[in-house]
């Protein structure tokens, strides 16, 4: 018979799948903007500025969110904080939809960021405290799914309601997942690592046997509490004690260049990349948009099969390869055309579709999920709230400059310029995670914990 802690039960499905939820509401509200802005500018009259403006102010949002998300999980509890993410998320959206002028507008859309900020670590982080070892990584890469299918059911709703032009209705979507949110993690039990770290063993114990499926949790609980006394109640000055220092570089690294990538200046601005290939018409570019969509999903359910088999540093590895390739294309295809040399006999179109295909596919094999994964393993319990927090609102801050930027760059260097930025971006991930990312599969929490702690030390 199988150890408690490997079991996998149905509840623990059912938590994982309604925590993922939180994961629609940021693909939704990820993928939402990219058609919903065609639209919006010709209602407020937007420049350059303020439409790059409309679209990073959720990231605005997000940076505060996750600042504040990492003690509020810590002292509410990672299910209490997945709630009130789901109940400013339905305000936000509620102003976005009636908002008259566009400073309400960007009220909203930072209410939104505030919810997606907590919610893009919490959700992960109590997933992975809930979770058997040994399917720890494809029932936390579930948030990563559902993220891509949050962007998929964006760009579909965009495209129903692009003819009519109603980027109201294409926001007002967004209350469905985010009622489900709301209900479905009323009905969920919380982290029982949580409730060790609050001195609640027996609380813990309950929802372990809940959980588990079994009477006998006492080694898995023994295992958390002698986690919990070795480690005590963690600061923001224990994120660089040397048991954390290098989980933190990891993290915080891993936060900057999964954005520096490029990959949210894709999904952001996809249909406007489109139309600097020449689809110029909004329909024809947010419907291309949608194949893309369906790749992420598609390739990130692959990734989930993979997490626990191929191991996280391959896929890594053979993601950011993958997205290099396609940037460098899509690089060079826009740089031919801009040159008058033209593009043999593909068009820039043509070219540009497959490259996004292939960084897209690539992004959802490995860096999509396995950054997500990687920060809600990597570190203590004591300090994994704060540390996610760390890593999240670093991620986000990067994503905010990312989006902000992006119009301006072309503007400045042109689509090429910026393509093969991200492309060489992508080489010095590959190497920062060949030189450093240590392979995670199978371990418990508590092991890999004890992995870093030792390599913390003089001579580790």
């Amino acid at each position: 018979m199988a150890p408690e802690s490997e079991r996998l039960t149905g509840i623990v499905l059912v938590v994982a799948v309604i925590a993922a939820v939180a994961g629609i509401l940021f693909g939704f509200d990820t993928g939402v903007i990219s058609g919903a802005i065609l639209f919006i500018n010709a209602e407020f009259s937007l420049t350059s500025v303020t439409t790059e403006v409309a679209v990073s102010a959720v990231l605005m949002g997000a940076i505060i969110g996750a600042l504040f998300g990492g003690p509020l999980s810590d002292r509410v509890g990672r299910r209490s904080s997945i709630l009130a993410a789901s109940l400013i998320f339905l305000v936000g959206t509620f102003v976005v939809v009636l908002s008259p002028v566009f400073s309400v507008f960007l009220i909203g859309r930072i209410l939104i960021g505030i919810a997606i900020g907590i919610a893009s670590f919490v959700a992960p982080l109590y997933i992975s405290e809930i979770a058997p070892e040994h399917i720890r990584g494809a029932l936390v890469s579930l948030n990563q799914l559902l993220i891509t299918v949050g962007i998929l059911i964006a760009y579909g709703v965009n495209y129903y309601f692009a003819a009519a032009g109603d980027w109201r209705a294409m926001f007002l979507a967004g209350v469905i997942p985010g009622t489900v949110l709301l209900i479905g993690m009323f009905l969920m039990p919380r982290s029982p690592r949580w409730l060790v770290f609050m001195n609640r063993s027996a609380d813990a114990a309950a929802v372990l046997k809940k959980i588990r499926g079994t009477a006998d949790v006492s080694d898995e609980l023994g295992q958390i509490e002698r986690s919990v006394r070795t480690e005590g109640a963690g600061t923001w000055s224990d994120l660089v004690a040397p048991g954390v220092r290098l989980p933190l570089l990891l993290g915080v690294g891993l936060a900057i260049l999964q954005q520096a990538t490029g990959i949210n200046t894709v999904i952001y601005y996809a249909p406007t990349i489109f139309q600097f290939a020449g689809l110029a018409e909004a329909t024809a570019s947010i419907a291309a948009t949608v194949g893309i969509g369906v790749v992420n999903v598609l390739v990130t359910l692959i990734a989930i099969w993979l997490v626990d088999r191929a191991g996280r540093r391959p896929l890594l590895l053979w993601s950011l390869a993958g997205m290099g390739i396609a940037m460098l294309i899509l690089g060079v295809g826009f740089a031919l055309e801009d040159s008058g040399a033209g593009v043999a006999a593909v068009s820039l179109g043509q070219i540009t579709a497959i490259s996004l295909i292939i960084y897209v596919a690539a992004f959802a094999l490995g860096l999509g999920p396995i950054f997500w994964l990687l920060i809600a393993e990597i570190y203590p319990l004591s300090v994994r709230g704060l540390a996610m927090s760390l890593a999240t609102v670093t991620n986000w801050t990067a994503n905010f400059i990312i989006a902000v930027t992006f119009l301006s760059l072309v503007d400045l260097i042109g689509e090429s310029g910026v393509f093969l930025l991200y492309a060489l971006i992508a080489l010095f991930a590959w190497i920062f995670i060949f030189k450093l990312v240590p392979e995670t599969k199978g371990l418990s929490l508590e092991q890999i914990e004890a992995y870093f702690r030792s390599r913390g030390r003089p001579g580790g």
